[in-house]
């Protein structure tokens, strides 16, 4: 399993817009092959400021089933419209204890 951490900077004053396309597209992430959870969260100190935070089987799940189809396509014109620059996206996997 790895984690997708995307840092996501919503324009000011937008922030409530990106949380509905939000709303109305988490269904396209959630439901792709390999896709295992899906969670948004909201900055407290910086209200623009979101970490989309995903559980895929793999990062070729996360590439090839998403990034690589149409759900990455409207998913991204669903959502980008409200970006204040690219979002940061890296992938991670547990430490073990």
């Amino acid at each position: 399993m790895v984690l997708e951490v995307a840092l996501i900077d919503v324009l000011a004053g937008r922030e409530e817009e990106f949380s509905a396309a939000y709303r109305k597209g988490h269904t396209l992430l959630a439901t792709t092959p390999g896709c295992r959870s899906v969670r948004m969260t909201r900055g407290v100190e910086s209200a623009s400021r979101f970490v989309l935070l995903v559980e895929w089987d793999s990062v070729d799940a996360h590439l090839d089933n998403f990034r690589a189809t149409d759900r990455f396509t409207q998913w991204r014109a669903l959502l980008g419209p409200f970006f204040d620059g690219a979002p940061r996206v890296e992938h991670f996997t547990d430490v073990p204890a």
